[in-house]
């Protein structure tokens, strides 16, 4: 499984409940259209964190890159009911981060594989 990973604050921190139904919206338009597997939203806790980073942490999971960059191409066109709902959701995010991890140990590196 690969994690798109985004860090980002809220334009406006008193919508964030209606953010996250933007966000489920959209990416669960993407789920449904097989795009990605799933997602977590999670909240910095009591202020604890590096700053730099956001209040807001996005996990996008999915199965492998290919299947990232037909998420990503589904929205590219900017059109249509996607493109209604992906403005929904970043028109509302700022100070945008963004990394690309994966589980490990994987089936490239072997699962449970012994160090020399």
């Amino acid at each position: 499984m690969d994690h798109y990973v985004i860090w980002f604050n809220l334009r406006d921190t008193s919508r964030d409940v209606a953010f996250t139904k933007s966000l489920a919206e959209f990416l669960g338009r993407l789920a449904d259209h097989g795009a990605i597997e799933g997602y977590a939203l999670t909240r910095r806790k009591l202020g604890f964190g590096p700053p730099e980073l956001g209040e807001f942490m996005l996990d996008v999971r999915v199965r492998d890159l290919a299947q990232l960059e037909a998420a990503f191409g589904g929205v590219a066109p900017r059109v249509g009911a996607m493109e209604k709902a992906h403005a929904a959701v970043w028109s509302q995010v700022v100070d945008f981060r963004s990394g690309l991890f994966r589980d490990f140990p994987d089936a490239v590196r072997g699962k449970m594989a012994e160090d020399p």
